[in-house]
């Protein structure tokens, strides 16, 4: 009952009026189409590439729709998450065709979910772009100072990054989930601000994880969706509490809703960081899953990757 109480707090004001800028999400269910679409270049050498397959969880409900895959292929599971994924084995006759995977997709707004502490646990350990580092401690500490419990120390980690980060895709070493890069130049995508958040995080105890996918957009029902979208979950008095903070910064009149809530208009293709797979890439556990790996001898090469939808039901306008 405590922990419902000190959330209704933090979250104050969410429910009571809609903000300008809520436009941009949906609170009730969300039911649409998802295409991912993959174009291969040209295949000079041994070739495979890995694209996520999404999933059904107790968020959303997904149906395989209609898929072309026109090169051979097999299923696998990461090790560590259970993420499906496809692994592709493309031949040089393969160059320019198209791999397709459209889904249906019931989505339900995400807000604090029940699980075992046990089993977060697992998240406090580090990854190769969020190591755990003295730095991060420090910097945990200071933010929390004062502050009682994961939920308010958690709350106060968001609101350090949120103030401490801009949002600022130019330059180079963005988009990695780097969270040493991050808390150094202060900017990035959505996998810097939740790579960061999630370090400071495990520096002082509290357990986060990472998720992957895309923000459907609301004001229309159908067209182009630009490029993927991560946000991350907290544990606390044992719950799994979901934090956007990319999404905060750009919209700082939802900053509150964003502590506590994904939108309905969310798709979520992988969760989890290093994701380990057999066969596995000549480059090592993969970062995050969004957009396909595509190895030719042993090099990443760029696909070009697109992602259109299609509302319906509820549909806007």
């Amino acid at each position: 009952m405590r922990y419902f109480t000190t959330l209704a707090v933090l979250l104050l004001g969410v429910l009571a009026t809609r903000a300008a800028d809520e436009p941009s999400i949906i609170r009730g269910p969300d039911e649409f189409e998802f295409s991912y679409r993959v174009k291969l270049p040209e295949i000079r050498g041994a070739a495979r590439l890995w694209l996520p397959l999404a999933k059904t969880d107790a968020f959303q409900t997904v149906h395989l729709e209609a898929s072309s895959i026109p090169v051979r292929w097999e299923k696998v599971q990461d090790r560590d998450y259970g993420n499906d994924i496809a692994v592709l084995y493309p031949q040089a006759g393969d160059a320019g065709k198209t791999v397709e995977l459209r889904y249906r997709v019931v989505r339900k707004e995400k807000a604090a979910y029940p699980a075992s502490a046990e089993e977060s646990k697992r998240y406090l350990g580090p990854e190769r772009l969020v190591p755990a580092d003295q730095t991060f401690k420090t910097l945990a500490d200071e933010a929390v100072a004062g502050k009682t419990g994961d939920l308010a120390r958690a709350k106060a980690l968001y609101d350090h990054v949120l103030a401490r980060m801009r949002y600022d895709k130019s330059g180079s070493g963005w988009g990695r989930g780097d969270a040493v890069y991050a808390c150094d130049v202060k900017t990035g995508n959505c996998t810097d601000f939740h790579a960061y958040f999630i370090a400071l995080a495990r520096s002082i105890g509290i357990p986060g994880r990472f998720a992957i996918g895309a923000t459907i957009p609301a004001e229309k029902n159908q067209g182009p969706v630009e490029g993927y979208h991560c946000w991350a979950e907290f544990f606390a008095d044992g719950k799994w509490v979901p934090v956007d903070i990319s999404e905060a910064w750009k919209n700082p009149k939802l900053a509150n809703y964003y502590f506590g809530h994904n939108p309905a208009n969310r798709f979520e293709l992988t969760k989890g960081r290093d994701l380990i797979v057999d066969p596995p890439p000549a480059t090592g556990p993969i970062n995050f899953l969004a957009y396909p790996l595509l190895e030719i001898d042993g090099e990443v090469v760029k696909a070009e990757t697109d992602f259109s939808f299609r509302r319906t039901s509820g549909l806007k306008g």
